[in-house]
């Protein structure tokens, strides 16, 4: 699913990620760990394409990546890539619904399809008696699963998470943890989460371990 090679990024002299090699398969979910300033978040935001690096190769579902232009890569990203942050970004004056519908509008899919998949995934997340909930109105836990499935309603190629339980309880960290390997197993979704939690590290397929911006 994701062939990074030689991927390097500097900012000015600080130089961040010193030449990472990763593969990442379909299905498989994978967690990256490290100190804070290891280049963790660095790696994510360039897998995403928020971000270039100065050198290397990314693939992303057959997809290269880096040669393709900022309108087809903000297209590609739209359709292919879903993020879960650790601090949800919904938009405070819409609903649930409304929220998980936006990355479908922004890809182009009509208001009926888009509200479909949306009421699917509510349902899915046992979210459909908050559907009409701001989030204000919506727990910590029901925050974040709303922005999962925010992440899924273009059926992305990948889902990356940065620090995705790092403003819940424990409880709803680990009922959110439970939920991305049910993800993975009914909707063979592939995941790449940056965590600094140590039970989320040790539930996953693989642990991939960064120090001074190099794979250990």
């Amino acid at each position: 699913m994701i062939q990074a090679t030689g991927i390097h990024k500097s900012y000015g002299s600080l130089e961040v990620l010193k030449g990472i090699d990763l593969h990442i398969n379909k299905k498989e979910i994978v967690s990256i760990v490290g100190a804070s300033g290891a280049g963790k978040s660095t790696l994510l935001h360039i897998i995403g394409t928020l971000d270039k690096s100065d050198c290397g190769q990314l693939i992303i579902d057959n997809t290269e990546v880096s040669k393709l232009n900022d309108t087809d890569l903000a297209a590609f990203r739209n359709h292919k890539i879903g993020f879960v942050f650790q601090f949800h970004h919904l938009l405070p004056e819409f609903t649930a619904i409304e929220n998980i519908c936006i990355p479908a509008y922004i890809g182009g899919m009509d208001k009926k399809e888009a509200t479909e998949r949306a009421e699917k995934l509510l349902d899915y997340l046992n979210l459909t008696e908050r559907k009409n909930h701001k989030p204000s109105e919506l727990s910590g836990g029901e925050q974040q699963r709303v922005a999962v499935a925010r992440a899924l309603i273009n059926q992305p190629a990948v889902v990356l998470a940065d620090e995705p339980s790092g403003n819940l309880d424990s409880k709803s960290a680990q009922e959110l943890h439970k939920l991305f390997f049910r993800l993975r197993d009914e909707m063979q979704q592939t995941f790449v989460i940056v965590t600094h939690n140590p039970d989320l590290a040790k539930m996953s397929d693989r642990t991939i371990t960064i120090k001074d911006g190099k794979i250990v």
